[in-house]
This record gives structure tokens, sequence and C-alpha cells, in this order.
């Protein structure tokens, strides 16, 4: 039982890792873009997991964890963060290898502006609860910075389509997580909606972690075909 939160971060990253080596997608050969993504993205998301620790907004059941402790967090949370976005870009590049066309871009940008309309919605009414404020702030900070800012990489609908595709494994991964319960949240720190066991948060939460590791991946693999040249 205390393995439970471990085990699933290994059989989140489990297929991602052996397939990584799969002859049309080459994934190994990207890692040198991938790791510093993640370690810049987790870094980020740490600070924000001890905050939210700290104050309340989730806490981690002890009879799933193994008991080692790092920054105030179970050892199997700051592994999360290596495991899921590892898995997610993982996805993004199958995707891309399998499916290259990039005919739909044309319409992220209004899918983007319509997420960001929700996003100012969503604050509008739930700026007093720190998860909801922290989330959907987050994400619209990035998703804007992508979209009005950083114009030279365009991404977006690949993005989209691996953040749908990356829903499956997120339901069974946080299905479990928030049934057994190993993470357990503080509705009074969020808007107290939930699909299934799931908060609706954790939806945009995923997004903006995903979205902030491809961003960093897609400048990361851009400056490095550049000094290749």
């Amino acid at each position: 039982m205390n393995y439970t939160y471990l085990l699933i971060n290994l059989a989140v990253i489990f297929f991602p890792l052996v397939l990584s080596f799969d002859k049309k997608v080459h994934f190994f050969s990207k890692w040198k873009f991938v790791l510093p993504s993640i370690l810049i993205t987790g870094v980020v998301f740490l600070i924000w997991d001890i905050l939210f620790t700290k104050l309340n907004v989730w806490s981690f059941n002890p009879d799933y964890l193994i008991g080692v402790n790092l920054l105030g967090l179970p050892l199997e949370e700051i592994l999360f963060f290596l495991t899921v976005p590892y898995a997610c870009v993982f996805i993004y590049e199958c995707l891309n290898a399998y499916f290259p066309k990039n005919d739909l871009q044309r319409y992220s940008l209004a899918l983007s502006n319509l997420l960001l309309g929700l996003c100012v919605a969503i604050l509008f009414f739930g700026y007093n609860r720190w998860y909801t404020l922290i989330n959907f702030g987050f994400l619209f900070m990035v998703l804007a910075y992508v979209e009005y800012v950083n114009v030279e990489f365009r991404f977006m609908y690949k993005f989209y389509r691996a953040y749908l595709v990356s829903l499956i494994p997120f339901y069974i991964v946080n299905g479990f997580l928030t049934s057994i319960p190993v993470v357990m949240y503080n509705d009074k720190q969020n808007l107290g909606f939930r699909v299934g066991t799931i908060p609706f948060e954790d939806h945009f939460y995923l997004m903006g972690l995903l979205l902030m590791n491809i961003c960093l991946y897609e400048v990361f693999k851009s400056k490095g075909g550049k000094s290749q040249a």
C-alpha cells in the first residue's frame, strides 16, 4: 500500500520510456531538449506545490507513500513532475511524427482566445480560492505569452491535439490519485466542482503544465537546430 503513488509514477513513464527508441519518433534523440524543459517547468510547479501544501490547498495520504520527503513534499510528488511531463511530451512528439500536418493551426488562436476568456471569467468568480486563482492566472499568462508574445513558434494546434490525447491517461492516473485518495483536496480552495473525483481545476492544471513544457521544448529544439546549421 505504501508504494501506491510510486507505482503510479512508474506506470506513467514505463511505456513512454521504452517506446522512446521507436525508429519513427526517435524520441531519445530529443532528450537534450526535453530534459531542460521538464526541469525548468518542474521548479516552477514545485514552488507552487510547496506553497499549496503549506496553505492546505491539498495534502497527501501517508498510507500510500513510502515516507521519503524533500522540501516538505513526498518524493512521489516530486517524481510526478518528471514522469507526467515526459509522458505528455512523448505523446506530443508521437502525434507530430505520425500526423505531421498542421492544417488546423489557423483555428488555434480562436480556441486560445476562448480559453483566455474562460480564464478571466473563472478568475472573476473564483479569485478568493487559492487553487482557482493561481491555476487559471498561470494558464492565462502562459497562454497569452505563447499566442501574443512568442509568435515565432506556431505549435498550438499540435499542442491542443496532444492535450486531448493526454486527457485519456490523465483520467486514469488522476482518477486513481483522487479516488483512493492519494491526494486530498480542500474544496474551500477550489470551485468544488468535480468530474468524477477529479477537481475541475486539475484539467487546466494539466494544460498549464503541458503548455509550459512544450513551449520550452520547442524553443530549445529551435535553438538547437540553429546551432547545428
